[in-house]
């Protein structure tokens, strides 16, 4: 019987390893102990909203999350306005992007989600338009020393060259689930992704992949089988992905079944530079989980200001996990964002309030009314 794609993924992986780059505990190197937060809050954070949302608080959204340290922000979707009308408008966030880069303290990359080749061409459409001024553009200047503590550099040095695009695809770890949401099964979706993944890469784009409901799924229950995510994941990382989000949509993880899947995934040879944490805090359970993935040795999360969200297909699901509590908890255990927590304190009251919902963030809150507390 010839060897599983895992034991040869995990071979190669292996062969490749170098030990000691990745421990939380005892790091001692500069990378070790840095955490990215991937601000999902302009797209998953708003996808949800009932109320409309003009494109100018969407973009006012992108441009002050560019402010407060954030290397990583996910700013549209290439979706059908049918289904996700808050998206209707991703391309003009797009080329407003490309042609007034938001001022922000270092280089940012910008993430938008497509679901299939008609968002794929719509995408397109507006990348190529500004492809030549793209290349026209001075390089963009190399990080100095100690990039991942947050280095700040002159924000009239920030321009087009100093941005990076990536797209962002999504499938499931449950068929119900991927029908309900894609209207095909786990297979399907996979086989969309080719020509996503193709002229990505002749794009010369970075490809994100989410696995929703990783750890429960609202239609086949809380458990969601480990070795089905990991499956998943080996296949879209063979297919050229390169980072996988593994989500909790629904909120349902628990500290035991979060760490069963990451050593699930582990044993598959997926290496934890690959992957991402997405949680939801349904149950209040999104902090204890990324700690026990954090311990794992995980180091990017996704997060939304103000603790936005919501999965429309997800029936019951509350927000994400609040980026301000993310980066205060990771903080207060010593790890390094490189984001300024009271700049991201001040975005999650902003958008809350024009969104007309409460500050679901417990430490954006916390940090606003210790800034304000007389004298």
């Amino acid at each position: 019987m010839p060897p599983s794609k895992f034991v040869c993924l995990r071979a190669v992986r292996f062969a490749a390893y170098r030990p000691g780059q990745r421990t939380f505990a005892t790091a001692t190197t500069n990378r070790s102990d840095f955490v990215r937060i991937v601000e999902v809050g302009p797209r998953d954070g708003l996808q949800n909203e009932k109320k409309s949302i003009p494109l100018a608080t969407k973009i006012e959204l992108v441009e002050r999350l560019a402010l407060t340290g954030l290397k990583t922000i996910e700013a549209g979707s290439f979706v059908s306005p049918k289904w996700v009308p808050q998206m209707a408008n991703s391309s003009e966030i797009l080329e407003h992007i490309f042609k007034h880069p938001p001022k922000a303290p270092h280089p940012i990359t910008y993430q938008f989600l497509l679901p299939n080749v008609k968002g794929l061409d719509n995408f397109t459409s507006v990348w190529e338009s500004h492809a030549s001024s793209k290349q026209d553009t001075y390089p963009t200047p190399p990080p100095s020393p100690g990039a991942d503590e947050g280095p700040v550099l002159n924000t009239s040095e920030i321009g087009i060259s100093s941005l990076d695009i990536e797209l962002s695809i999504f499938t499931a770890a449950t068929e119900t689930f991927t029908q309900k949401n894609t209207n095909c099964s786990i297979t399907e979706s996979l086989k969309r992704f080719e020509p996503i993944m193709a002229r990505a890469k002749d794009l010369d784009l970075n490809v994100r992949a989410y696995i929703s409901v990783a750890l429960g799924c609202p239609y086949e229950g809380p458990n969601v089988d480990p070795h089905k995510v990991a499956n998943l994941a080996v296949s879209l990382l063979e297919m050229g992905a390169d980072e996988i989000s593994v989500a909790d949509t629904t909120g349902m993880g628990t500290a035991p079944k979060t760490a069963e899947l990451l050593k699930t995934l582990t044993a598959a040879g997926i290496e934890n530079n690959d992957l991402a944490l997405h949680f939801h805090d349904t149950y209040g359970q999104a902090l204890v989980n990324s700690v026990v993935a954090l311990e794992h040795g995980i180091r990017t999360f996704d997060a939304a200001v103000g603790g936005l969200g919501g999965c429309p297909f997800s029936p019951g699901a509350t927000g994400n996990v609040a980026s301000e509590d993310l980066v205060h908890c990771f903080h207060s255990l010593g790890a390094k964002t490189g984001v300024d927590i009271e700049k991201l304190s001040e975005v999650g009251e902003w958008i809350s309030r024009e969104l007309g919902r409460p500050n679901e963030s417990r430490a954006g809150k916390a940090t606003l009314a210790r800034l304000r507390k007389p004298a």
